[in-house]
């Protein structure tokens, strides 16, 4: 019997976007108009209309394999999913899937925001196809991984995010599927749960024999759990195989030159967020633009953006990653209240200053991100990635600026010695 559970053959998924060339008043005449134009000439769509979301996509995972897919926004990712869950039928190609599936592709997918708790943990399992006595089985356990068992006899449309997610992976990776299809699971809830997460995943990968097809802008994570990596396009696999290689290479093209145009134009090209606007953002020492950082001078990362309506939770924050993509602190732009707040509508400029010393004479990258806590991002996923060279402020003969083997951080700690 052959080891492979997913096989996709040329998979592609054309969409439809757009509208009819002529605008109709009411929705009578658009019906109308949808099969005849005045003068009995039918419509047509021009080929502009037509955009491949996935274009001759093929791979094969092995049973027990965990296969990281990564890539920007729009590269087809959620599409790829979407088929391999059999939501959304390909255009082109096909696919095998052997074994149940189990999917978790947006927070609290297939739950219904009237029953309770304990009625999705069962409805659910019904729709992975288990029994009753099977659901009934791993009942417990479910609750308790998601933290909600004061709570699970309680509507979920009355549920936190939070509490949506943790419930939903729970089921999703408790339920005896033989495959798990895994979208940004960690986009939601706080750094506990995302390692009970990944722990989990790799409990039923490498422990229990299971497929696990996970798709993450983290890229730690990726590399903690996946033992290989596609890099979605545009809709095409444009780099596979070894995790470190592939993550890489994804870090590297989606970084933004620290260059005033091209940043300005990554900007105009953000997609429209209902809540909030990022109009500017600068990197400043010595109150000058820079292009390179020194290390013993604080680093302003100054931010200007339009919150549309009043918010509670939106939160501007930025990532300090190493050249690996590696998370080495975060600080959000109300990290002194300890609770999110309210943000009233207007225009605001935000400045994260980075104290000097704190910074070796090493490569790093600066992600700029916004969301409303505990439910969505307001930028892509993975942020607006800068990378940034540090250099050391004074001769390389003074060892602790330009010393490159104390760490990926290299702050003055001060220390007092006293004999005994």
């Amino acid at each position: 019997m052959s080891d492979t559970v997913i096989r996709a053959e040329s998979l592609g998924k054309k969409y439809r976007i757009g509208a009819l060339h002529k605008k109709h008043d009411t929705l009578r005449d658009s019906i109308a108009a949808a099969f005849k134009r005045p003068n009995g000439e039918t419509f047509k769509r021009s080929s502009d209309d037509e955009f491949w979301a996935l274009r001759d996509v093929s791979f094969e995972v092995k049973r027990g394999e965990v296969v990281g897919i990564i890539g920007r926004n729009g590269a087809g990712k959620s599409t790829l999913l979407k088929i391999l869950s059999k939501i959304t039928e390909p255009s082109a190609g096909r696919v095998e899937l052997r074994g149940r599936v189990g999917s978790l592709l947006e927070v609290g997918t297939g739950f219904h925001p009237e029953l309770s708790g304990r009625e999705n943990i069962f409805l659910n399992g019904a729709i992975l196809g288990m029994g009753r006595a099977e659901i009934r089985r791993r009942f417990d356990e479910i609750a308790a991984f998601a933290e909600v068992e004061k709570f699970i006899d309680t509507p979920v449309k009355h549920y936190s995010s939070g509490m949506y997610m943790r419930l939903a992976f729970a089921v999703a990776a408790h339920l005896e599927a033989e495959v798990l299809l895994m979208d940004e699971v960690l986009a939601v809830g706080d750094s506990i749960f995302q390692r009970k997460c990944l722990g989990k995943m790799a409990e039923v990968s490498h422990d229990q024999g299971r497929t696990v097809v996970f798709v993450s802008h983290n890229m730690q994570a990726v590399r903690q759990l996946c033992d290989r990596c596609f890099l979605l396009t545009e809709g095409r696999i444009t780099d596979r195989g070894d995790v470190e290689h592939v993550t890489t290479a994804y870090l590297r093209g989606s970084q933004v030159p620290m260059d005033e145009n091209a940043i300005d134009q990554l900007l105009r090209g953000l997609p429209v967020d209902p809540v909030f606007e990022l109009d500017g953002l600068s990197l400043h020492q010595d109150g000058e633009p820079v292009r390179q950082v020194m290390n013993g001078k604080q680093l302003d990362v100054i931010l200007t953006y339009r919150v549309k309506g009043k918010s509670s939770g939106l939160r501007v924050f930025i990532d300090l990653l190493d050249a690996e993509g590696a998370l080495l602190f975060r600080s959000f732009h109300d990290g002194a209240h300890g609770v999110p707040t309210v943000v009233q509508p207007g225009s605001y400029r935000s400045v994260a200053s980075i104290p000097r010393n704190i910074l070796g004479p090493v490569d790093y990258v600066v992600s700029v991100q916004a969301g409303i806590f505990n439910k969505r991002m307001c930028l892509p996923q993975d942020g607006i990635r800068i990378p940034i060279s540090v250099v050391a402020t004074t001769p390389s003969n003074d060892s602790y600026l330009s010393d490159t083997f104390r760490g990926k951080l290299a702050p003055q700690v001060r220390w007092k010695t006293d004999k005994l």
